[in-house]
């Protein structure tokens, strides 16, 4: 089917701690595939990279990786860099920090294949806090391939605290894993709130630079809060490859005059990370400087019940904003890390004004922004489809609302969203919600084919975006980790992939209740036990942040429930996912999928549940002549037992299948009909069919 990231001497600023001398500081590693890129591309064809991957550059000048690396204090650092060039040609790039060339056409000599890696050593001066480093192609070659930087900040003598010797709760001290500093390191307990908590004696008040040492041989990120005399905040300790393999994760805080307490206790199930040190570099006098007021808030959308607020990102001098409160006079209604914020329970049709701060890790707050008004939209009986059902659950082999009432639920899909992204604007969006009823946006994000891969963090963000803005208009959202080509869910490393990606976006939205994770497209080629399998892997990381959300699992044969690789659902209900709350999909595609696909949907609906997260009245290529005749047995079908599904897809693409005319987005209209396909028509008229909710 068609689917198509100075240290002072603390002489006075220490734990009482034995006697010892201070440990070597390791460097902080920074795989490039977790860099800035510009003009290239993240791979893995070549053996012998660290992470998930390398990156290799576009053949032409200019192309370049910039990493930031945030130093414990200000001084001179060592950068490593491991690269390989498979040419017989030097391939020369300029290295800069923090915007100052260090290395004019440094020489990056071949290394004899693209599977051979060699290090180049230089020096550069660092600022304490944030640093970029930058390493840009100077001729028309292009750059070798980039596997890593490594970068350190000689530690000074007796500001390291080790872990086995601090406040440990629900943890062991443990020294079976190479590589760790002093005697040993503390393994939490995997369990919510196992902790360790350091006592650091500071002879002044005044910022600091708080580094813990860790390793993470799991591939799920296992975040902590980081709590600095009770102001916590919630820090990331993602997978460093092995238990063995330790890597740094830096926090600013405000030290007091005299004791403080710092604890990192784990967020999640899984416990914390293996902690081997607290580092504490003093960076100055106490910080008593505001953050810059956040810019431009506005209303990005409203329901009955809630208004969805955003806002340019404030900036200070710490580097680093803690978080921001949203307030209605003087009471603070929302507390968010991020730039956007849904303020709900309100009443239908009132109008509310609203002020936003910045807070710095020293608890300065910036001044108030300027005031956004917004009014909500007047009640309904049924409100929006979110106001109506609430949180979803399966019941039996059915979605059913929070009431335990079995629901259907119809809308749209849209395109890929590397080359439609525009067709998701606020105009096309209210008319989705408004004009067309849908109940559900499937928002599709490819991991190849130009999508994920190319740049993790910006595609993160477009979906982030779009499930605010699905929320903000009480539309359910079906997050689609959209595998394609290749079908194998564990290609390219795409399991690992899913559960940072979901990981994420579990931990940002557990609070909604409009979210559907479908954890993979169309799976093929592979047999259903793999697909499985694959289910069984990634479930659990989604559950461990969100336990309540529907999760929705990919078929075998392009999700045919076997169909396109002459089997059938048997092999499903022989050998079900182990796991609760979950639904199966089908994708059909009316005009090349006849009587054997619909009668196999049919007899799985009555023995699995059954979710179309994808079908067009067109041929599988998602093109071609349309059958409605066909899609209309198929709607039939899936009214009369209350199969959920969305169509495929709304965006103005040239083939068939797309809704809207080429050239409608992103300016529209998309109201009415004047600018729809003969199958955007059809689909919409289907849409807007009356709820039974």
């Amino acid at each position: 089917m068609h689917r198509s990231t100075r240290l002072i001497t603390l002489a006075a600023v220490c734990l009482a701690l034995l006697p010892a001398l201070p440990a070597e500081a390791a460097p902080t590693r920074l795989e490039a595939e977790n860099a800035t890129i510009s003009q290239g591309a993240v791979e893995s064809n070549h053996p012998g990279f660290s992470g998930t991957g390398f990156v290799n550059g576009d053949n032409v000048a200019g192309p370049y990786v910039e990493w930031t690396f945030n130093a414990p204090a200000a001084g001179t650092a060592t950068l490593a860099l491991r690269y390989a060039n498979g040419t017989t040609a030097n391939r020369p790039s300029d290295i800069s920090v923090n915007g100052a060339l260090i290395a004019d056409d440094r020489a990056f000599n071949p290394t004899g294949a693209w599977s051979t890696w060699a290090t180049a050593t230089l020096t550069a001066p660092v600022v304490a806090g944030a640093n970029t480093i930058r390493a840009t192609a100077s001729a028309t070659g292009g750059n070798p391939n980039w596997d890593y930087l490594d970068a350190e900040v000689a530690a000074t003598p007796g500001n390291d605290h080790q872990a086995e010797d601090a406040t440990i709760t629900q943890g062991v001290v443990e020294s079976n894993h190479a590589g760790f500093t002093g005697t040993g390191f503390v393994n939490y307990d995997n369990v919510t709130g196992s902790a360790v908590e350091f006592t650091v004696n500071a002879a002044a008040a005044g910022n600091a630079t708080l580094t813990f040492r860790y390793a993470n041989g799991t591939t799920v990120n296992r975040p902590m809060s980081i709590s600095v005399n009770g102001s916590a905040q919630t820090k990331d300790f993602p997978g460093t490859g092995a238990w063995s393999t330790w890597q740094e994760v830096q926090v600013n805080a405000a030290l007091n005059a005299g004791a403080n307490t710092v604890r990192a206790s784990s967020t999640t199930a899984n416990g914390g990370p293996n902690l081997d040190r607290l580092s504490v570099g003093v960076t100055g006098p106490p910080d008593t400087e505001k953050p810059t007021v956040p810019g431009n808030p506005r209303s990005t959308g409203t329901t009955s019940s809630s208004i969805s607020l955003a806002w340019n990102a404030a900036t200070d001098n710490s580097g680093t904003i803690k978080d921001y409160r949203v307030r209605e006079g003087d009471t603070v209604v929302a507390t968010v890390t991020g730039t956007t914020a849904t303020v709900t329970g309100l009443a239908g049709s009132s109008t509310h004004t609203y002020t936003v701060t910045a807070r710095d890790p020293s608890d300065n707050e910036s001044d108030r922004s300027a005031a956004v008004t917004a009014t909500t939209q007047p009640p309904t009986s049924g409100g929006t489809p979110v106001d109506a059902n609430g949180q979803l659950r399966v019941c039996g082999i059915k979605l059913c609302n929070e009431n335990g009432k079995q629901i259907q639920l119809r809308g749209m899909s849209s395109h890929g969203i590397q080359w439609h992204y525009d067709c998701l604007n606020t105009a096309s969006l209210n008319a989705l919600a408004d004009d067309w009823k849908s109940d559900v946006l499937r928002i599709s994000m490819y991991i190849q084919e130009g999508g994920y891969d190319t740049n993790p963090r910006a595609f993160t963000d477009r979906v982030h975006n779009l499930i605010e803005q699905a929320t903000s208009r009480g539309m359910y959202a079906i997050v689609d980790w959209h595998m394609l080509n290749p079908g194998d869910p564990f290609a390219q490393n795409n399991l690992n992939k899913a559960k940072t990606f979901f990981t994420e976006i579990a931990q940002r939205h557990n609070n909604k209740k409009n979210l559907l994770y479908e954890v993979m497209n169309e799976p093929s080629g592979v047999a259903w036990s793999r697909i499985r399998d694959y289910a069984h892997q990634i479930i659990p990381v989604i559950r461990a942040n969100d336990p309540e959300s529907t999760i929705l699992v990919g078929t075998r044969a392009w999700s045919s429930l076997g169909v396109s690789e002459s089997s059938d659902e048997t092999e499903i209900i022989n050998n079900p996912v182990n796991a609760t709350n979950i639904m199966y999909t089908f994708h059909f595609y009316a005009a090349s999928h006849g009587t054997n696909y619909l009668n196999t949907l049919s007899r799985a609906a009555d023995r699995l549940p059954m979710f179309v997260t994808e079908f067009g009245t067109q041929t599988s290529s998602g093109g071609g002549g349309n059958n409605f005749s066909r899609s209309q047995q198929y709607i039939d079908l899936m009214a009369q037992k209350k199969i959920s599904w969305v169509n495929w897809n709304f965006s103005d693409d040239p083939l068939s299948g797309a809704v809207f005319t080429e050239g409608t987005c992103p300016g529209g209209p998309f109201t009415g009909t004047s600018r729809l396909k003969e199958a955007g028509r059809w689909i919409r008229d289907q849409v807007r069919l009356p709820d039974d909710f």
